[in-house]
């Protein structure tokens, strides 16, 4: 009894909640067919179960790769909103495979996943000792790093990528492999050569990334090699034949990497493909206000970030990055090494559970598994785990927030733009104010959808949209559950088609309070002067 009551005090957001019933919670039976205007049936699971306010906010984005290929359907039901395939590994039948079944999933059995394949980049300095596993690297063992291409394996030897690699190395400066999996001395130069000391000894992985240090500060050096390589180019062309609704472009360097390749696919009629930029170089901080605002959304890749920057700089960093996403209304994926206990283990550290927390707290759009989906060993369990941790989140973040008011950078400068902005801040806040079950807003571009998001409002938002691209774009908002279904320009009939669909679902019951925005975008073209936008509140009959 002593238990029952001390449970009974605590607020709703710290009760324990049973594996069993976590469980129960993600079971989800498919559907046979995918209904146009149906809810995705993950988020139809979710609002039958927990109702409006008990709705996840953060989407999940899992990496796939050869753990996770069979698993496909169950990672769907997991929560999976966006399956990424990283086209550095692996070959393109793999690729293919991987693309269709989650084109598979969503025509057949109801899901809405997003593909996203992820670019190779010129990536500078990745060394290789020729094995197909890790090497540990002993205290004071003595190693050559060669650029010197060669079939065999040398013992003691690492081949560098890169003719140039020693360019400016000095005798005496520290090479930190993968960001401080193992460290070594340079104490000779040989040709292109380095011969080097351990000092900090560990594993060396294949494909491990270098970096060179001189009293306690990376060495920056440009190559002048382009973001984009020519096989770069074949991924792109490989992807848009697939269908790809986003890019993630990796070691972007400035505004003009994420400007050429939108200009590239504009001239391609392909505008619907979403262009993420993954922050994880010291160029890339430099230039980090203009990258943003020239792409479609961020990675915050915090691994190869952290080649380059010292490890206790990362927290603040991601924090700056999340912040401006969301001012400049760009969706933000929190990423690398959430759960990597996980790989091997089938248990997350609590220090990871935290990690993941404070990603949520910091309200990332989205969080990211890596080597955890794509080469773990419990890849369902590893969402299971990014689910559970973002949705008590969540719901502390909600108990405790209730009714804060974000503040917002005001984006816009033209007149109807500026009316955008306003419309769905006081949306928001009359949300809050009102607590309302649910914000429906009717969009075609999903603009105002991603303004209503950037609030971070405590109630979900539907958004119902009669363009397919758009929903896949929308997948990444936070809080959006996306919706394809015909509309019309009658504000009145939308609403009650939309409700009578729901209905018919069992998501929504008669006394339901929903807040209604409309967009201008439904009869006029991107880029109309004119605007017609309006904000209603509606009682389900």
């Amino acid at each position: 009894m002593a238990t029952s009551a001390a449970t009974g005090s605590l607020p709703s957001y710290l009760v324990p909640t049973s594996a069993s019933s976590r469980r129960r919670a993600h079971r989800i039976r498919a559907s046979t067919t995918s209904v146009e205007g149906a809810m995705d049936v993950v988020s139809e699971a979710e609002l039958r179960e927990k109702g409006f306010m008990g709705m996840r906010k953060t989407k999940l984005v899992c990496t796939v790769g050869p753990a996770c290929l069979d698993a496909l359907p169950a990672l769907a039901r997991g929560g999976m909103g966006v399956a990424r395939v990283n086209l550095c590994h692996g070959g393109r039948d793999w690729h293919r495979a991987a693309m269709t079944e989650v084109r598979r999933l969503n025509e057949e059995e109801g899901f809405c996943v997003s593909l996203m394949v992820d670019t190779e980049g010129s990536q500078l300095l990745v060394a290789d000792h020729g094995g197909a596993t890790s090497v540990k690297a002993e205290d004071c063992s003595e190693w050559l790093f060669t650029s010197k291409k060669t079939d065999k394996v040398h013992p003691f030897t690492m081949h560098v990528n890169f003719d140039k690699f020693s360019e400016g190395i000095l005798v005496g400066d520290e090479l930190v492999v993968d960001g401080g999996m193992a460290t070594f001395e340079v104490t000779e130069k040989i040709g292109n050569d380095l011969r080097c000391k351990c000092t900090d000894p560990g594993l060396l992985l294949p494909r491990a990334k270098l970096s060179f240090w001189r009293d306690g500060k990376l060495i920056e050096r440009n190559f002048g090699l382009p973001t984009l390589s020519a096989k770069d180019w074949a991924d792109i062309e490989f992807g848009i034949t697939e269908g790809v609704d986003c890019i993630a472009l990796s070691f972007v360097k400035d505004a003009n990497d994420i400007k050429d390749l939108k200009t590239y696919l504009s001239r391609r009629s392909l505008e619907h493909i979403k262009i993420f930029a993954k922050i994880e170089s010291l160029e890339a901080l430099k230039n980090l206000k203009e990258i943003i605002e020239a792409s479609d959304g961020v990675m915050v890749a915090r691994g190869d970030l952290g080649v380059q920057v010292p490890l206790e700089q990362i927290p603040a960093i991601q924090e700056a990055i999340v912040e401006l996403c969301r001012n400049l209304n760009k969706p933000v994926i929190v990423a690398s090494q959430l759960l990597e206990s996980m790989v091997e283990y089938p248990t997350p550290t609590r220090a990871e559970v935290a990690d993941v927390s404070e990603a949520v707290r910091q309200y990332a759009d989205a969080i990211m598994l890596s080597a955890e989906s794509a080469v773990g060993a419990f890849p369902e369990k590893a969402l299971s785990v990014l689910r559970a941790a973002s949705e008590r989140m969540e719901s502390w973040s909600r108990e405790e927030n209730m009714q804060r008011f974000l503040p917002q950078h005001q984006l816009a400068i033209a007149l109807p733009d500026r009316i955008s902005e306003q419309i769905c801040n006081s949306a928001v806040e009359m949300a809050n104010n009102l607590a309302v079950d649910a914000i429906f807003v009717y969009t075609k571009h999903g603009h105002m959808a991603s303004l209503l998001s950037r609030n971070r409002p405590n109630p979900p938002i539907f958004a119902f949209t009669d363009n397919a691209s758009s929903r896949k774009s929308m997948n990444l908002y936070w809080g959006v559950i996306p919706l394809q279904l015909p509309l019309s320009n009658s504000m009145d009939d939308n609403f009650n088609n939309t409700i009578r669909l729901m209905k018919s679902k069992g998501s929504v019951k008669p006394g339901d309070s929903v807040l209604v925005v409309a967009d201008s975008d439904l009869n006029q073209p991107c880029g109309a002067t004119s605007v017609y936008q309006s904000i209603q509140v509606r009682l389900v009959d």
